[in-house]
């Protein structure tokens, strides 16, 4: 009887677990992937009212086995793309992660022609170096002897 019971038991518990055919999506994963639109951090660290309405509705669609994208989706067709902490990688949304890897590949190369133009100007033996000063280059001279 004790056996029947247990088996019971567990057959019902294993149906919820078992009702979701995908991987389940993890609160914690989304909660760094969401924005709390009020005080625009993520929902891990805002404890506003309207994060925790956002965790609530998110825990809600775990329960209902709904995927990570699934739950995106639903999240910026109710409050916008504002609301994920990183913009899609498609469509116009892509300049968003190319363009500051872009800036800093053509701030280095402009820093490395300028670094390059300002050695060859100082260059020694430049023709466009001014010449020395006689009397500056006899002195010179006669210091440099004093110390041999």
């Amino acid at each position: 009887m004790r056996i029947a019971a247990v088996v019971l038991a567990a057959l019902a518990f294993a149906g919820t677990a078992a009702a979701c055919d995908q991987p389940r999506a993890s609160l914690p994963a989304l909660e760094g992937q969401i924005m709390c639109l009020t005080c625009h951090t993520t929902l891990d660290q805002s404890d506003a009212p309207f994060a925790q309405r956002v965790k609530r509705l998110i825990r809600i669609r775990i329960d209902q086995c709904k995927t990570a994208g699934q739950i995106k989706a639903e999240l910026v067709g109710m409050f916008g793309a504002g609301i994920l902490a990183a913009p899609p990688r498609k469509g116009f949304d892509l300049l968003a992660w190319w363009l500051p890897l872009a800036g800093i590949i053509a701030g280095a190369l402009l820093l490395a022609f300028g670094v390059w133009r300002w050695t060859r100007a100082r260059a020694p033996g430049d023709a466009t170096a001014p010449p020395l000063d006689p009397e500056l280059d006899a002195r010179v001279d006669e210091l440099l002897a004093k110390l041999d």
